[in-house]
C-alpha cells in the first residue's frame, strides 16, 4: 500500500469514514492491523514490496471480488471479506503444491464507508493468514474510491524446491482425491438466496444473521470459507500427479483436469454421496477445496480421501476428455460461474 505519512490515531473516532480523514490517515489506522509476511525485506511504505524468493521461483495468482456478482453487503460483513480475500487466493496457491509467502492487496470503497469497517477488513485478512497460512502476509497493495466495493489480491507462493503440481499431470489409473467440503458453501449461498432475504427478496442482514445462527457451517462455508492450504504442499510432497482448486465446482473443475491431462476422470457416486450435500458435491461451487490425483501405489495424504478414479480415452466410448460418474457421462453445464449466475445489480 502507499506510505501511510501519519502515525496511526488511536482516538479515530467511530463516524470516521474513507472521505472524511482520505488516504493517508485511514491508511495509518489500516496498515497496523495488517500481517507481516516472514520472507518480507520491505513491505507496505514504499513504491513496492520486496521479498525473498529462495526457492529462484515464484508462484503468482490473482483474483477480483466485487460487490454484486461476488458478495453483497447485506450478507458479508467486512472481517468476512477480509477472510474470504485472503483464502481464496492463498488456495490457488496451495493447488500449484506451494505455501503462501505474501499478498498485495487493492481495495476501492464508496468514500462514505466507515474507516472501521476497513480496519474490520484487515483484521479479517490477519485472522485468515495466521489460521491458514502461518508465515504469509500483505506486504503492499492500494486504496481507492469508487461507487462499487471492490477488492482485488495478488498471492505470492514458494515452491521450496518442488515442481509445481499442475493440471495437464493426472495419468490412467491415477486415484482422484479432495481435500475439503464439496458443495457445502453451495448450499450455505442457496440458504442466502432462500431465506436471507426480505419481503421483495432482496438481501437482508437480519435474515442473513438468523440464518448464520441455525446454519452456521453452511453459511461460514460460503462467506468464510476454511480452505485446507497446507493440504497443497502435502500432495506436492506425497507426489501428485494434477491439482487444482475447486472454486467452480467438482464437476467443472474436474473437467478442466481431464481436458488438460487429456484423460476421462470416472468419479465415484457413493464416495460423493458421503459428503452429504446432494447434487451440490458435483455442481456446487466456492467450496475451495482441494482436487488431486494421485499415481495408485501413493498413500493418499492425511486430509484426502479418493473420490474417483482416472481412466484412458480409449477406454471411454465417447474417445474425448469428460468426467463421468459411476460411468455415465456428467452434463458439460454443471458448475458456478459468475457470468451467467449474476443476474443484475447488487442490493
Amino acid at each position: 500500500m502507499p506510505s501511510a505519512e501519519p502515525a496511526p490515531d488511536p482516538h479515530g473516532g467511530a463516524s470516521d469514514t474513507l472521505g472524511s480523514i482520505g488516504e493517508l490517515a485511514a491508511l495509518a489506522r489500516i496498515i497496523p492491523r495488517l500481517p507481516a509476511s516472514a520472507v518480507t525485506e520491505l513491505g507496505p511504505g514504499d513504491d513496492a514490496a520486496v521479498l525473498r524468493a529462495p526457492d529462484g521461483r515464484v508462484v503468482v495468482t490473482t483474483d477480483m471480488m466485487i460487490h454484486g456478482p461476488d458478495f453483497r453487503l447485506a450478507w458479508s460483513s467486512m472481517h468476512d471479506l477480509g477472510w474470504k480475500a485472503a483464502a481464496t487466493n492463498l488456495s490457488d496457491v496451495a493447488a500449484m503444491g506451494a505455501r503462501p509467502t505474501g499478498l498485495v492487496v487493492a481495495l476501492a470503497a464508496p468514500a462514505e464507508t466507515p474507516v472501521a469497517d476497513l480496519e474490520a477488513f484487515a483484521g479479517g485478512l490477519a485472522e485468515a493468514c495466521a489460521a491458514l497460512a502461518p508465515g504469509c502476509g500483505v506486504v503492499g497493495g492500494d486504496l481507492s474510491v469508487s461507487h462499487t466495493l471492490t477488492i482485488a489480491v495478488t498471492a505470492f507462493g514458494d515452491l521450496e524446491g518442488r515442481p509445481p503440481v499442475r493440471r495437464d499431470g493426472a495419468r490412467p489409473g491415477d486415484v482422484v482425491a479432495v481435500s475439503g467440503p464439496l458443495g457445502l458453501a453451495a448450499q450455505g449461498l442457496a440458504l442466502l438466496f432462500e431465506r436471507g432475504v426480505d419481503e421483495t427478496g432482496a438481501p437482508d442482514a437480519a435474515a442473513a444473521a438468523r440464518l448464520r445462527s441455525e446454519h452456521p457451517v453452511p453459511i461460514a462455508a460460503q462467506l468464510a470459507p476454511h480452505p485446507p492450504i497446507a493440504d497443497g504442499a502435502a500432495a506436492a510432497i506425497a507426489g501428485a500427479t494434477a491439482m487444482l482448486d475447486l472454486s467452480d465446482g467438482l464437476a467443472l473443475d474436474a473437467r478442466r483436469v481431464a481436458r488438460a491431462s487429456g484423460v476421462v476422470i470416472d468419479l465415484d457416486g457413493r464416495a460423493l454421496a458421503a459428503h452429504g450435500t446432494g447434487v451440490l458435491a458435483l455442481t456446487g461451487g466456492e467450496d475451495h477445496s482441494l482436487l488431486a490425483t494421485f499415481p495408485p501405489s501413493v498413500t493418499l495424504p492425511a486430509g484426502f480421501s479418493a473420490v474417483g478414479i482416472v481412466v484412458a480415452l480409449d477406454e471411454h466410448a465417447g474417445g474425448r476428455p469428460a468426467v463421468l460418474v459411476d460411468g455415465h457421462v456428467v452434463d458439460e453445464r454443471g458448475g458456478w460461474d459468475p457470468f451467467t449466475e449474476w443476474s443484475g445489480e447488487a442490493d
